[in-house]
């Protein structure tokens, strides 16, 4: 049994590590977030001790260590500029960690995290759960046979609806999220270069508030691609039934079904993980490369290869409200 300790236990992506951890046969030993909204403990490990500053935090993992009862690794699900400073302090207290995508928000930083992992002697794991989709692992398999000179037409929307408080939240600030590409898009990029090799040429054609959208040529694939949080965006049929969620990735014209299977997936990461198969950092690089690139590239608009939506009309940002 591995001792765990968890770095953010109050977002929404936490009680799937919390899940992972125990399915896994684990133990979560110390938890620390800001919030104190983490009831969701009690359903995982009620003994957990919590922390809400980070200081204390600290202090009592250095306790644990020094009174033998070691952390093994340190999962981070914090929000994604903190990512960097919370991996350093999962490797300087002798643990092994395991990121939330993205792993961090500027290609240097993997570099820097390398030697830090050489001064410590530990590994930093990212979670990149696409990898082990059967539906993903099914499509690189069929490219990997295919034609060996075949380029592949793609066509990628992923479009999750999300109210007002996302503005307002750390990741509406492109400075702490990275902007919408790189808080929603990061893992689809990974899946994209992990099955069609790497990026030969990157292309934005809009990137707001509330959507991105853009064109890759890869090594093996052209790809269209269109984010969006705006749930304006949604095919009609989506928006008829009630739903505030479509993803599509098309083929040469053909769906590739992904939408199932997402439940169980960072349980399989951790498995991954545990049995010494997790993607390290330089696994990390093509995804955190491309989400730079995009942030800093300039949108030109509706030209040349973009995907359809991105036609649709543009929002204006909604007022943040001060008392």
């Amino acid at each position: 049994m591995k001792n765990f300790a968890l770095i953010g236990a109050a977002g929404y992506i936490a009680p799937r590590h919390m899940k992972a951890i125990k399915d896994t046969g684990n133990n979560l030993l110390a938890a620390y977030d800001n919030f104190d909204s983490v009831g969701i403990l009690d359903s995982h490990f009620p003994d957990a001790d919590f922390f809400v500053e980070f200081e204390r935090f600290d202090r009592h993992v250095d306790k644990l260590k020094r009174n033998g009862q070691k952390i093994d690794f340190v999962s981070i699900c914090s929000p994604n500029y903190l990512h960097d400073s919370h991996i350093r302090f999962g490797l300087r207290v002798g643990a092994d960690v395991i990121c939330e995508k993205p792993l961090v928000l500027n290609p240097w930083n993997i570099d820097a995290l390398k030697e830090v992992e050489k001064e410590h002697g530990k590994r930093v794991y990212n979670i990149l759960q696409l990898r082990l989709h059967p539906s993903i692992i099914a499509l690189k398999k069929k490219i990997e046979e295919g034609p060996k000179d075949k380029i592949y037409d793609i066509d990628l929307a992923y479009i999750t609806s999300r109210g007002h408080w996302y503005y307002t939240s750390w990741k509406g600030d492109v400075s702490k999220s990275g902007g919408i590409a790189t808080n929603i898009g990061v893992h689809f990029y990974d899946m994209l270069t992990w099955v069609f090799g790497g990026v030969k040429k990157n292309v934005v054609h809009i990137h707001t508030h509330d959507r991105a959208a853009g064109y890759f040529e890869l090594e093996k694939a052209r790809v269209r691609w269109f984010l969006s949080i705006n749930a304006d965006t949604l095919p009609e049929s989506v928006k008829a039934k009630g739903g505030r969620t479509y993803r599509s990735l098309t083929m040469e014209g053909e769906e590739i079904e992904f939408s199932d299977g997402f439940t169980d997936l960072h349980t399989k990461s951790y498995e991954h993980i545990l049995t010494g198969m997790g993607f390290g950092l330089e696994e990390s690089r093509k995804s955190i490369e491309i989400v730079h690139d995009i942030r800093y590239y300039k949108p030109v608009g509706p030209q040349g290869e973009y995907h359809p939506f991105v036609k649709m009309g543009l929002s204006t940002p909604p007022v943040i409200l001060i008392d």
